[in-house]
């Protein structure tokens, strides 16, 4: 089939070498422009764009999808589909109907669960047992329509966004030549969504604070969630004052206590109810570390309390 892709991040990249493999004719690939990173704030390409330059592959990066020229472009390339994940931009419905087949589009819930931006980081955040990546046809609502294809995952007790997202990007990916194939055949059932939906809204900076008062398997999901972007985090005392620390890992373990007092030596701090180990931290302008390493350098002792 004759494709254009549209992703940004890491999860997409292998929906889009899954599609190359397939055979598809992949006549343009878009993704969000390239953005200032690191200490020299210099321009670097989304994961997307990198990956399919590499592929010698013919990369769009407009800042808007509304814009006229941009979608003239679009409706110039004669496709038959549009793949979609994770493209980070909203798709108007000019630019929904320009392929023959339709846009369609990978999502990491199981709709109409977590509708939105963060799926992943909200599933785990919620404490949910499993989640999964449906492909659906896209319509002008928000991740609204019908659904063609799918599978389950469970959520681990030890997931991170990172390790969920991982997995689910390689089982979605997976589904791509599938429901083409059906599609291509007028064979693919699409079937609406049913029950109450919820929302992924984006993940905001003042939330990522962790709340010790909260019970630990809250916090721990919080934690577990929010890594390693953008990192739950909290203060610890200093004598040269407050220092913010991510935490990146955690388990639930046993203890009690005034919520954000340490429970021994070892980083196990007290919540509302229960306690939780913290197992990869990360101190402002370090490198991310294990607790015990952290320790040895930035020593803090049971009984202190984190802000």
């Amino acid at each position: 089939m004759r494709l254009a892709f549209m992703g940004t991040p890491e999860f997409a990249v292998p929906s889009l070498a899954e599609l190359i493999a397939a055979g598809h004719e992949i006549t343009a690939v878009y993704s969000q422009p390239p953005r200032p990173k690191g200490r020299g704030q210099k321009l670097t390409p989304s994961p997307v764009h990198a990956f399919a330059e590499t592929m010698g592959l013919p990369v769009f990066t407009p800042e808007t999808m509304k814009a006229a020229e941009a979608i003239a472009t679009f409706q110039s390339l004669d496709l038959d589909a549009a793949c979609v994940v994770a493209y980070g931009q909203i798709l108007t419905r000019a630019v929904l109907e320009a392929p023959r087949l339709g846009c369609f589009n990978l999502h990491g819930s199981l709709l109409p669960r977590w509708r939105g931006a963060a799926p992943i980081q909200r599933a785990i955040m919620a404490g949910d047992v499993q989640t999964g990546v449906q492909i659906m046809r896209m319509s002008e609502g928000l991740d609204e329509g019908p659904v063609l294809l799918g599978e389950v995952l469970p959520i681990r007790a030890d997931d991170t966004a990172a390790t969920l997202g991982d997995r689910m990007a390689v089982t979605g990916a997976a589904l791509w030549p599938r429901a083409l194939a059906a599609i291509e055949r007028g064979a693919a059932v699409e079937t609406a969504q049913a029950g109450e939906p919820t929302y992924a809204r984006k993940i905001s900076p003042a939330e990522a604070r962790i709340d010790w008062t909260r019970p630990a398997a809250q916090v721990d999901a919080h934690i577990r969630g929010l890594s390693p972007f953008p990192g739950a985090w909290f203060e610890a005392p200093s004598p040269e004052g407050p220092v913010r620390i991510k935490a990146l890992m955690s388990a639930v373990a046993d203890g009690a206590g005034a919520p954000g007092a340490l429970l021994d030596d070892a980083l196990t701090v007290a919540c509302g109810s229960g306690a939780v180990r913290l197992i990869r931290v990360q101190r402002a302008g370090k490198a991310a570390q294990g607790a015990d390493e952290m320790l040895r350098g930035f020593p803090l002792a049971s009984g202190t309390v984190l802000g």
